[in-house]
């Protein structure tokens, strides 16, 4: 019977292992847990006189005009009570907490009450602070644990209203929402309005659509 040959060993380097075995910790200790996946298919829309959304939705107001926005907000809604933002938590919070907490503490209770509605299944509308899309994740993510629609409404500024740190993140923004991008953020329906279009827009409500008799 013939002695089988010796096995030939390889050796190697620490420097070539890219995998992981269990006898190597990884990097950093445990693993870190992905984020959810909150990406859908976006749906770009077309203005209209009444803007129709599902009752329980997320709504996300964005504007380079803080002051646009509200007057749309003021005249479209049928009530004030699902509108939210920080602009308003911290007006509340000024002056009642340390200043250098005041941010801190507006932020949280503007979580608090966004969750609260969210879970709740009743309708908010958010009037963003930024155009920025890590303060739109933040409460995408809110309404996507809790399985609400979630819709993103961007009223455009005139370019002479628009300052110089905003023009960037917001041609981004006009460019990804028209092209239907939104949805990676998580975005099940997009919309522009511009121009002579905002003033088109009479009511935005949160009801299913009417039955046809």
């Amino acid at each position: 019977m013939s002695t089988p040959p010796n096995a030939r060993s390889v050796k190697i380097s620490d420097d070539e292992r890219g995998g992981w075995s269990s006898d190597r910790p990884r990097r950093g200790g445990a693993a870190a847990e992905r984020p959810v996946d909150v990406s859908t298919r976006c749906r770009v829309l077309a203005p209209s006189d009444t803007l129709r959304y599902s009752p329980g939705s997320l709504l996300f107001v964005v504007s380079p005009s803080p002051e646009q926005r509200d007057k749309f907000l003021t005249r479209v809604l049928e009530t004030q009570s699902t509108v939210f933002g920080i602009d308003k938590v911290r007006a509340l919070v000024s002056g009642r907490v340390p200043a250098d907490q005041e941010e801190d503490q507006a932020v949280q209770l503007l979580d608090k009450a966004v969750a609260k509605r969210l879970e709740a299944g009743e309708t908010v509308v958010l009037a963003a602070d930024t155009l920025g899309a890590e303060e739109r994740d933040r409460y995408v993510r809110m309404a996507h644990r809790f399985r609400r629609p979630r819709h993103v409404l961007l009223l455009d500024a005139p370019r002479d209203q628009v300052s110089d740190d905003d023009r960037g993140p917001l041609n981004d923004l006009r460019r990804r929402l028209d092209a239907g991008q939104l949805g990676a953020e998580g975005f099940q329906t997009a919309l522009r309005l511009g121009g002579s279009a905002i003033g088109e827009v009479k009511r935005v409500v949160f009801r299913p659509p009417p039955q046809d008799d």
